[in-house]
């Protein structure tokens, strides 16, 4: 099928590659402009850019699919738009341009998680199951029929960005199944069942620790914001990144920290939370049993 693109960062390449690795006619890849990276803020462009300009698939940067992008898409006279994880919504006319419209794959098990960050979300909640959907895309957020979906286990200690990881290669499989049903006309959609939940971007308070919560409930945060926008507390004022902790045995007040020279400790309103890897404000990451060693004074106050 003669298809269009839409995606930006990495967790949408192995959708592309898999779209072109089944024969599709890639006429055009839309993402999302080139955006300033590191200390250095270095324009850089998204990682579909990178691999379609690899690929030889021409590469359309727009942060909006406004009435220029619309008119270019449309002279492909495209079977089918996909998008996954572009970062913009796909509004009228655009929206019915192609044949079959477009469809979207969506990292959660839809209605659950509709938005902009549903694994995030679905960790952070302590979801013990989790998936990909793929589904026709309508006006109405993450709402259109499902053709199809797996599901899959959250591994216990996996972060954010490793579950998104793992999605990322199993959904584009799916994508590409329901792509070849739809060339086939052997595609079927189901509405989708069961009451929605929504998945709100996420902002720099979700990633603060909440020391009085339930250990499982620290721990799901500390990984559900992990790698962005990235766990943090402060101790005895100074901001501290948490970048991997681990479940600990024990009795120890919310928020009280002890460290023993081997491990730091938190206590939450269960059991308590080892530290294991932190960044401290103008630092590097590091071991948090080194970070304990290195503080001239031990904190006593704990943010929560």
């Amino acid at each position: 099928m003669r298809l269009v693109f839409a995606g930006t960062p990495a967790p949408a390449v192995p959708s592309l590659r898999a779209l072109v690795a089944r024969g599709h006619d890639l006429r055009l890849a839309v993402t999302r402009t080139d955006a300033p990276l590191g200390r250095k803020r270095v324009l850089t462009p998204s990682p579909v850019a990178v691999v379609a300009e690899e690929l030889g698939i021409e590469v359309i940067r727009a942060d909006r699919l406004d009435p220029a992008v619309t008119e270019r898409i449309a002279a492909e006279e495209a079977d089918l738009g996909v998008i996954v994880a572009y970062g913009g919504i796909v509004r009228e006319p655009l929206l019915s341009t192609p044949r079959l419209g477009w469809i979207n794959l969506h990292f959660s098990l839809l209605p659950s998680w509709r938005g902009a960050a549903p694994v995030q979300r679905a960790l952070i909640a302590g979801d013990r199951t989790t998936g990909a959907s793929v589904f026709q895309l309508v006006a109405e957020l993450d709402a259109g029929d499902v053709f199809g979906e797996i599901e899959l286990p959250v591994p216990e200690t996996a972060t954010a960005g490793q579950l998104l990881d793992q999605l990322a290669v199993a959904g584009a499989e799916l994508l590409a199944d329901v792509v070849a049903s739809l060339a086939d006309g052997s595609a079927v959609a189901t509405p989708q069942q069961g009451e929605a939940t929504y998945a709100a971007k996420l902002g720099d308070d979700d990633g603060r620790v909440r020391w009085d919560e339930p250990q499982s409930a620290v721990l799901g945060r500390i990984r559900g914001v992990t790698p962005e926008p990235g766990a943090h507390t402060t101790i005895g004022g100074a901001r501290l990144k948490v970048l991997a902790a681990s479940a600990a045995d024990g009795a120890l007040a919310p928020g009280a920290i002890v460290g023993d020279g081997k491990r730091v400790l938190v206590g939450t309103a269960t059991d308590p939370v080892a530290l294991e890897t932190v960044q401290p404000a103008g630092k590097g990451a590091m071991r948090a049993a080194d970070w304990w060693r290195g503080l001239r004074e031990t904190p006593v106050e704990v943010g929560t």
